[in-house]
């Protein structure tokens, strides 16, 4: 089902919660058809492009909502990238209208800066207040005229590469009438795994330009059940939300586990969240200890699933399958295979690459080489994550092939880093990597080669995360820097990463923390 769907069955049931108040069903409907009609009346049509660079708030769901009733590829774009980095994904995208939002960080600068760079984008739309050269959006909303003929869109979402720049997931649009292919499937989960229905309350708060908080809430939408939307995550916010809604399902990364767990016993005996029914986890593994830590206090309803963007990887694993297998992150939904660096499959317990047979259609956008990247020579497909089957079938991840960060859920790839640290006039080489972090599960780490006559030491590390900091998002920057006279590379300019990155994992089992 979609919205169009509860708009007629339940239209004053709650759609979204926020801190400006509820949308219903029948609301959300309402607007999403009037967005739908500002977009097919400035020309947009079935396949084309909109971008949305919007903090957590109301609108972002009327636009995805409007772009997914009426044909439209939708990307979220991370609101932490640098303006020259979103000019890109808007401008990779093939986006022909761009939302963003009219306040400070999000506005100003930013919208002018596009302007400039996106020259292909047609409509320019500022939301929650008035931009230089973009239309407001309750005043297009406000004019707009009929809805165009339902059509199924989909989202285009980014999931970054190792060669640096992000790329897009991008699958054939739907034509059998069931919307996403993502949020079809995560409607079947939430109905048949995790027990939603009508009458449940979803709180997540995960920034919604990450597949979890979109594809997930619109799930929800499809149910018919409510969800809260929080600007930002907040562990006491979380806590009093879970205690005012009566909230039933939720979703965390591990970091938000730890961050809860350490708020005084007082201000979490202070909170009823006894309504709790499911919670679910993803992004990061977890802790086997903050899972446990977590069990203890919520109950033992915490469900974790693996998967990537691209689809055709995924496991789930419920409470008490997790408690009789700690760490795994459960059986695969279609046949895995672990390869050796030969290209042999492995037998059971030893770790390798991890290839899955199956799972949907998707191509990298505009990146027909790494599409094919992603395939061996027998048709299976691998996300470069590392890991191990048991005796009974449950997955167990050790490590990424592809040095792929995960810090506080949020994937990081070094390759963009290393690019930009190589470019300072005072370095020959940069490494960068993940190291362990008790919080955040890893942090972003640089092992440099300074050029010859340059003294290493605090004032060239502080210069060159600045550097960093002025190219990059700050979350894609080394935290630390240290400094070799030589970084170990082979004749043919490989570097071995591995063995620079083993120095900070000495003594762990897994490389995923």
């Amino acid at each position: 089902m979609n919205i169009a769907d509860h708009a007629i069955t339940a239209p004053e049931s709650p759609a979204l919660m926020a801190d400006g108040g509820t949308l219903s069903f029948g609301e959300l409907h309402a607007r999403s058809q009037r967005v739908a009609a500002v977009l097919h009346g400035a020309g947009l049509r079935r396949g084309d492009g909109v971008a949305l660079v919007l903090p957590n708030r109301p609108e972002f769901f009327e636009i995805t909502w409007g772009c997914q009733l009426s044909g439209l590829y939708y990307t979220a774009v991370n609101t932490h990238f640098t303006p020259d980095e979103i000019a890109y994904v808007i401008d990779d995208s093939d986006a022909k209208a761009v939302f963003v939002d009219a306040s400070e960080p999000f506005g100003g600068d930013l919208a002018a800066h596009l302007r400039e760079v996106n020259g292909r984008v047609d409509v320019h739309i500022a939301v929650g207040g008035h931009l230089p050269g973009w239309r407001s959006y309750d005043d297009a909303v406000a004019a707009a005229g009929d809805a165009p003929p339902a059509s199924d869109g989909s989202e285009m979402l980014y999931s970054s590469g190792t060669t640096g720049r992000p790329k897009a997931v991008r699958r054939p649009l739907p034509t059998d009438g069931n919307g996403s292919w993502a949020q079809s499937v995560l409607e079947m989960a939430l109905i048949h795994k995790y027990g939603m229905d009508q009458s449940s309350v979803y709180l997540s708060p995960a920034p919604l330009y990450h597949a979890a908080g979109v594809n997930y809430t619109m799930a929800v939408h499809r149910v018919g059940a409510a969800a809260i939307l929080m600007g930002k995550f907040d562990a006491e916010a979380v806590l009093r939300l879970i205690e005012a809604h009566r909230v039933t399902h939720a979703q965390f990364v591990p970091t938000m586990f730890v961050r809860m767990l350490k708020l005084p016993d007082a201000v979490r005996r202070k909170y009823d969240v006894s309504s709790l029914e499911c919670v679910i986890h993803a992004a990061a593994p977890c802790p086997v200890d903050v899972k446990h830590r977590m069990m203890e206090w919520v109950g033992p309803i915490i469900h974790e699933y693996y998967g990537g963007t691209e689809g055709f990887a995924g496991t789930t694993i419920g409470p008490q399958e997790w408690l009789a297998h700690p760490g795994s992150v459960g059986k695969p939904f279609s046949p895995v295979h672990v390869v050796g660096e030969d290209g042999q499959e492995l037998p059971l317990g030893e770790s390798g690459e991890l290839y899955f047979e199956g799972g949907p259609d998707f191509e990298y956008f505009k990146d027909p080489a790494k599409t094919a990247s992603v395939y061996n020579d027998r048709g299976w497909r691998s996300l470069g994550d590392m890991g191990y089957v048991d005796e009974e079938g449950y997955l167990y991840l050790t490590d990424r092939s592809t040095f792929m960060i995960v810090s506080g859920g949020v994937n990081i790839y070094p390759q963009e880093a290393e690019n930009v640290l190589v470019m300072h006039p005072k370095l020959v080489d940069a490494a960068v990597f993940g190291v362990p972090n008790d919080e955040f599960g890893e942090e972003v780490k640089a092992v440099v080669q300074p050029v010859d006559g340059v003294a290493p030491g605090p004032a060239l590390e502080a210069e060159l995360i600045e550097y960093c900091r002025t190219h990059l998002a700050g979350y894609k920057c080394p935290r630390t820097i240290e400094f070799d006279a030589e970084l170990p590379r082979d004749p043919n300019g490989k570097l071995y990463k591995r063995r620079i990155r083993e120095r900070y994992w000495q003594g762990r089992v897994s490389r995923i923390v």
